[in-house]
């Protein structure tokens, strides 16, 4: 089939290399622009904070929270489409049913416990920091919520998930039936074979469309950080700062604890061996956290598991379905991330709501695809379901870039971890190819790779 050939390792290699470098240029571009965006935001609220105050100074900030919810518009303009062309197209490229048996079952089980664990370390250590307890932010004005959640129970968090009109969810930007439709779908598509072809086809050119469309609501970022930081500082003070830092080091000190478990988790499986993937998947890893993009590092990474000796078939069928199903990093950064705006605006969320919180991620993290920020798009649908104001948004918007960076060298780990171990569960690993230089990877262990 034509999407086959399209997911075909050597034709990715070879015509995606010039798209990275480009995408990664952008990139960087788009990470220094954001800096400045910080900095310069920063001091243009300390000055409005010392030099104006009462009405003058509220309806300055006010001015200041334009490009924000603009922003914030652009993401939920783009939720429903997205969710759906990339959950359709990521189950349709699993192939035929055939290609949904052992290894699918065994990728996928994979998938869900890494995401299980990802989501639930996030719940846990950001409970446990409290990046953002004390901040003392007051409540956005006007912010609603989509559902009463003092009535949200399991009854009605399953019955709600089924869609009654696909139509009304999308209109809504209601995430999780349109996750459920969308899983209809695509096993659909699957089922149907050829058939179903020229519908893979279009929505395969609607992800296109899509991502590109993503593409350019993420390159007005620097402008919604720079209004969304003057506004939080002038109408804070400087003391919001201590707030972002808090927010920022805790992240990373949970991706941290996150490492660590994938890699324990690494060696449980794969036993000594697994010294030699991380050396393997550590150039990959760089790209993915110095471009921000996980996409970026996907020719790298293939070419590391093969090193390692996954064989390319299963290599080539994981990978693009870790894309979708597996970004660890991703994964523990929404639970942390909603539970931080909450006790920034000083938000209660009982454990209940928490343990749905985690089972609602699950599900509407599937449909989204590795691309930088994406996760702004499931935590923007997720947040109302809670009671945190999607105007809350802004305060992890204005850090998100550097925090994507750490995000996105945790999902290669991630998915080349999981890849390693659905091949040590298939059999024996292949030899490593004589054309690649593992020299210091033999001597990072000890002995022949293999």
């Amino acid at each position: 089939m034509a999407w086959r050939a399209r997911l075909d390792p050597d034709r990715m290699l070879a015509s995606c290399g010039s798209i990275f470098i480009t995408g990664a240029d952008v990139a960087r571009r788009l990470t220094l622009t954001i800096l400045i965006a910080m900095i310069a935001g920063a001091i243009v609220g300390l000055v409005l904070h010392a030099a104006l105050a009462g009405p003058a100074l509220a309806s300055i900030a006010g001015y200041l929270t334009i490009p924000s919810d603009l922003f914030l518009r652009l993401i939920k303009m783009i939720i429903a489409p997205l969710v759906f062309a990339t959950l359709v197209t990521g189950i349709a490229h699993m192939g035929d049913t055939a290609a949904l048996g052992r290894i699918g079952a065994r990728t996928l089980g994979w998938f869900i416990g890494a995401s299980l664990v990802s989501l639930t370390l996030g719940l846990i250590l950001v409970n446990l920091l409290q990046p953002g307890a004390h901040s003392g932010l007051a409540l956005p004005t006007g912010s609603g919520v989509a559902l009463d959640t003092t009535a949200f129970n399991l009854h009605d968090f399953f019955v709600h998930i089924v869609p009654a009109s696909i139509f009304q969810a999308m209109a809504d930007n209601d995430i999780l039936p349109i996750v459920v439709f969308s899983i209809f779908v695509g096993v659909a598509l699957t089922a149907v074979g050829t058939k179903g072809q020229p519908l893979i086809d279009g929505i395969e050119a609607l992800v296109a469309v899509m991502l590109t469309i993503t593409d350019y609501v993420m390159r007005v970022a620097p402008i919604a950080v720079f209004a969304a930081i003057a506004h939080a500082v002038a109408v804070n003070g400087g003391g919001i700062i201590l707030t972002f830092g808090r927010f920022v080091g805790s992240f990373y000190l949970a991706l941290a604890v996150l490492w660590a478990v994938l890699i324990g988790g690494g060696f449980v499986m794969l036993g000594g061996k697994a010294r030699l993937l991380m050396t393997l998947i550590r150039q990959p890893a760089l790209v993915a956290f110095s471009t921000a993009s996980s996409e970026a590092a996907y020719p790298r990474l293939l070419e590391a598991l093969e090193a390692f000796g996954v064989p390319r078939r299963i290599a080539s069928f994981v990978l693009p379905l870790g894309y979708s199903f597996n970004l660890d990093g991703s994964m523990i950064y929404m639970t942390f991330a909603v539970v931080f705006i909450a006790q920034a605006y000083g938000i209660v969320i009982p454990v209940g709501q928490q343990i749905l919180m985690v089972l609602m991620l699950m599900i509407t993290s599937k449909g989204i695809a590795g691309v930088p920020r994406a996760s702004l798009v499931v935590i923007a649908a997720v947040m109302p379901h809670f009671g945190v104001p999607e105007a809350g948004l802004v305060l992890v918007l204005a850090v998100d870039q550097f925090l994507d960076m750490g995000r996105s060298a945790t999902n290669v780990i991630g998915n080349g971890i999981a890849a390693a171990v659905v091949a040590q569960w298939e059999g024996p690993l292949e030899r490593p190819h004589a054309s690649l230089d593992l020299g210091a990877a033999t001597e990072d262990t000890g002995g022949t790779p293999a």
